[in-house]
């Protein structure tokens, strides 16, 4: 007996009894509707196998362990990634969007293509059936759902159409996926993505390596462009919400280089850029430490400008006070609820500046070229007080590395000497003193928000190890000391 057989057996037995919602027909004919999708996509016979098993544990008494076993780790790996946590002592309808956002961050890390074809396949067989129920009941389809705002299904089934589409869109299964999508949401996706579509394939093979950071690496692609990949959890409309931003920053005066193009690398998008004989302020910094005060005196001068622009309400950008409160809720308040409504009470006083903050502001996302600085990353413009933009440049250039130094080296590309040296110039020429009390002010409102930050990022693990757990006890003590001592977090 083959593998494919044997999965379909131990299936068959294991949603033994069980009924689709609509239709009440035998559960089994779903995974082996979505084996069948896979197998238009793949003759991988581990990809077939979890599309016939990818509901056992989610739906059964089955375990990842006894798949693992019969069929191997990479088919148990697959349906894992399809395995929702279902919060069984919880409401279904309470937990469902984060139960899909949970399963959606999955699939964006994932760098399997199997797992990316088993979504694709499952969510394929899930909208075939919606389609033809909608076509039957209209809205009134959405009444019987655990989640019955059908905007909700629509941003569920448009994600995961967005996080497959460059690796899957020439496929059959990827276009009939959105004209069903479509079909119940019309306008949802560009009609041409339902037709053959190839984006330019390009290669970075042999291509200097310039600079890197949390969305992607940038290299010099040849004498006149760079090119951006961006990593896998990147969608197209995350490469092109970041154009168009780049676009409304250039019109608002901030110096920026526009793309002209999405292409794909690998399984990977990309966006290039038409940047003549241009490297980053972090490599110039590498190779010159001993320029570190000119280099930070015009990034100093850079984030002048930039706060120097005051937006209105009709350009959108986003506020960046909620940033800063997503920080102390995804950690501070889960350790403390008094220092948390004490550091909620800081952030909310700050005064609506109405001032433009580029949000991923250090020296890996600025290029200079002909000595004139030009940016790049404008995915989280936004607006609101400076102090956000001077707590990411401590965190940058500081706090990563005090409790090792190799994460700021590694992240900018120089030493963690030269990079608290950047700090200490580039805070003297933004702020145009050399006063220490009024450096030390600001550099403790700055420090406050990035302890913040920190204990949020180390509660980004579920199970926390006892060496964080240490880390954020740390950092407690000193969000603390800090905001007992501050009354107010501007400047």
């Amino acid at each position: 007996m083959n593998k494919l057989e044997e999965a379909i057996i131990y299936a068959t037995v294991m949603h033994q009894g069980k009924v689709r919602k609509f239709g009440k027909t035998p559960y089994i004919l779903h995974p082996l509707e979505v084996a069948q999708i896979l197998s238009t996509m793949t003759d991988d016979e581990d990809v077939i196998a979890a599309g016939i098993l990818h509901d056992i544990v989610e739906d059964t008494d089955g375990t990842l362990a006894e798949i693992e076993k019969r069929f191997g780790k990479r088919v148990a790996m697959l349906v894992d990634s399809e395995s929702e946590n279902k919060y069984p002592d919880e409401d279904p309808k309470a937990t469902w969007k984060r139960r899909k956002e949970e399963s959606l961050l999955l699939l964006k890390n994932s760098e399997d293509i199997g797992a990316k074809m088993l979504w694709l396949a499952d969510k394929l067989a899930n909208i075939r059936s919606l389609s033809g129920i909608y076509s039957e009941r209209g809205e009134a389809m959405w009444d019987v759902l655990h989640q019955s705002d059908p905007e909700m299904h629509r941003w569920y089934y448009q994600s995961v159409g967005e996080i497959v589409e460059l690796s899957l869109n020439k496929t059959g299964a990827f276009k009939e996926y959105i004209k069903h999508i479509n079909f119940i949401w019309p306008g949802t996706f560009d009609t041409e993505k339902a037709r053959y579509r190839k984006y330019r394939e390009v290669s970075i093979d042999g291509c200097e390596l310039l600079g890197w950071g949390a969305k992607g690496e940038v290299y010099r692609f040849d004498e006149e462009l760079i090119i951006k990949v961006y990593n896998h959890n990147n969608t197209y409309r995350d490469v092109e919400n970041e154009i168009a931003q780049s676009r409304r920053a250039f019109v608002l005066g901030i110096p920026t280089a526009i793309s002209f193009g999405i292409v794909s690398v690998g399984d990977r998008y990309g966006s290039l850029y038409e940047l003549l004989d241009s490297e980053t302020m972090s490599s110039f910094i590498s190779k010159n430490p001993k320029q570190v005060e000119g280099y930070a005196k015009i990034m100093a001068n850079l984030a002048r400008d930039i706060h120097g622009i005051t937006v209105s309400e009709d350009d959108v950008f986003p506020p960046v006070i909620e940033r800063l409160k997503s920080y102390v809720s995804g950690g501070v308040e889960k350790e403390d609820p008094k220092l948390a409504r004490r550091c909620m009470e800081l952030i909310d006083a700050l005064p609506n500046t109405g001032t433009l903050v580029h949000g991923d502001f250090h020296t890996g996302n600025v290029f200079l070229q002909n000595g004139d600085p030009l940016l790049i990353d404008m995915d989280r413009l936004s607006t609101g007080h400076p102090i956000a933009e001077i707590s990411d440049l401590y965190y940058f250039y500081v706090v990563l590395g005090e409790e090792d130094p190799s994460v700021v080296e590694k992240f900018m590309g120089f030493s963690y000497r030269t990079a608290k040296a950047f700090w200490e110039y580039f805070l003297k020429y933004y702020l145009d003193t050399d006063d220490r009390d009024r450096l030390q002010d600001v550099t403790d409102k700055a420090a406050l928000l990035c302890y913040v930050r920190m204990i949020n990022k180390l509660h980004k693990n579920v199970d926390i190890p006892e060496e964080d757990q240490v880390l954020i006890r740390k950092y407690l003590e000193k969000t603390v000391t800090l905001a007992d001592k501050l009354d107010t977090l501007s400047f």
